[in-house]
């Protein structure tokens, strides 16, 4: 499995397993088989409500726990400084593990001290709690006040992004400060795939549009895709993306396509464009 890297030491493998919604046993049969194929990236949240049966399939797997990079995060209402605190205490609980390799803010809070949010993020990963920390959903502003204002040592940022959702300007920003970007939401809940330009290329290629539009977002330096699948099929043929080869045409092809689909924008959303 690809991985990618960056200055601080952060080694996140390309292609990831997304657990939302999926909960209980399910959710526990489907990450213990993604390692059994060769996952090593898994992403959950405390909002899942999924870590036990995550932490489930770590102990049920036979791949050792340093082997599998563990991506959760904390939810918006708890980003005080005790709050914080206490939600990853429970996400290492319910996950069986001493340490995450990942902890992202999940959306910015909207009446929180971003500071005081900042400044225990960056303790949690001091104490050893977070081999690296990150933030998800912060528009291009609120990633800047956070790097450059605070000084925050992030490693990443997960936001949406897609074929039908640019994210040029953010990753232009991540890249220029080495943050590896992972793109939530990859096949927009199966609007990628079913589009005409990606069947296209996909028969062009003689391979599944879903694999298209995953190999999209695969290519791009320091981006990484984590999509949900349960079933062994939709995993297996997720990993089969990395082996796709996409041409000059497909594209500029997939250039064309617009880029203002956004499929995740809930009510606590922040300005997209701020």
């Amino acid at each position: 499995m690809q991985r990618l890297t960056t200055c601080n030491g952060l080694k996140l493998p390309a292609l990831g397993l997304g657990t939302w919604p999926m909960t209980g046993s399910a959710c526990t049969q489907a990450v213990r088989q993604a390692l059994e194929l060769g996952y090593r990236h898994i992403d959950t949240a405390t909002a899942y409500e999924n870590e036990a049966a995550v932490g489930q399939a770590l102990r049920d797997s036979d791949v050792p726990r340093e082997q599998v990079h563990l991506t959760t995060k904390v939810w918006w209402d708890r980003l005080q400084p005790k709050a914080m605190r206490a939600s990853l205490e429970a996400s290492l609980r319910a996950l069986g593990t001493e340490q995450v390799d990942l902890f992202h803010i999940h959306w910015p809070g909207q009446h929180e001290d971003l500071a005081r949010s900042i400044e225990t993020l960056v303790a949690l990963r001091e104490e050893g709690k977070a081999r690296h920390i990150g933030v998800a959903n912060f528009p291009l502003g609120l990633l800047r006040e956070v790097v450059e204002q605070h000084g925050a040592p992030l490693s990443a940022i997960q936001v949406e992004y897609h074929v039908l959702l640019g994210q040029q300007p953010l990753l232009d920003y991540a890249r220029s400060h080495d943050l590896l970007l992972t793109a939530y939401t990859p096949l927009a809940r199966g609007q990628a795939a079913a589009h005409p330009v990606i069947q296209a290329i996909a028969g062009k290629h003689g391979v599944l549009p879903s694999q298209v539009a995953l190999k999209w977002l695969l290519d791009q330096d320091g981006v990484a895709a984590i999509p949900k699948a349960s079933s062994r099929e939709n995993q297996l043929a997720n990993l089969a993306a990395l082996n796709v080869q996409l041409d000059d045409e497909d594209r500029a092809a997939i250039a064309e396509l617009p880029k203002d689909q956004r499929v995740v924008s809930p009510p606590f959303a922040p300005d997209w464009n701020s």
